[in-house]
């Protein structure tokens, strides 16, 4: 696992590489693959039309069983060193299943600007993306963030894990082409005050 990254004075997000090995990139990505996907749904009920032109992406859940445990332990891990480093927040750990999310170029997979909070019984705090597709697999698809009037991209690499404010608004960019897959993560705490 890499070194804490060095920050800058305004954070929109905080990247970390190499979070997974390469290894255990292919044993995340093969347990995804294993799961069934569903077209993703949002928080609010509304018509399959509509859904589409804000998201189109497939999605499974990746449950805390005894094989899955490291990778929930791993993100724990590297989410308090970041919530230290760089936004304090009072967490409390994870109150939801970790996503399992694919973008296939095909659908013109994509999530439009979002934030990750709604109307949850608990509170998302710190929203977290680890990037399972290596970059030259797919077009488009970038993780973007709205910093003021700047758009700025989330870096591609895999294994990169990329946290941020889930009140902070984002999107997955169109995919043109080939495939993206990641996965999403929350953690929750209380109210902020």
């Amino acid at each position: 696992m890499q070194q804490p990254p060095e920050l800058p004075p305004t954070i929109t997000f905080v990247p970390w590489a190499n979070a997974f090995t390469a290894e255990e990139m292919d044993r995340i990505e093969g347990a995804g693959d294993a799961l069934p996907l569903a077209q993703a749904g949002l928080m609010m009920d509304i018509e399959a039309q509509t859904r589409d032109r804000i998201r189109v992406t497939r999605t499974a859940w990746l449950d805390a069983t005894p094989d899955n445990k490291w990778i929930y332990d791993r993100v724990q891990q590297i989410a308090m060193m970041i919530n230290a480093m760089a936004y304090r927040f009072d967490l409390t750990g994870f109150s939801e299943r970790i996503q399992y999310s694919v973008y296939h170029g095909s659908e013109g997979g994509h999530y439009d600007w979002h934030v990750d909070q709604g109307p949850l019984v608990t509170r998302r705090k710190l929203s977290l993306t680890l990037q399972l597709t290596d970059p030259s697999q797919y077009q488009g698809g970038d993780l973007q963030f709205l910093a003021g009037s700047q758009t700025e991209a989330a870096p591609r690499e895999r294994g990169m894990l990329v946290a941020f404010p889930s009140y902070g608004v984002h999107r997955v960019a169109p995919v043109t082409a080939g495939t993206r897959k990641s996965l999403v993560i929350w953690v929750t705490g209380p109210q902020f005050r």
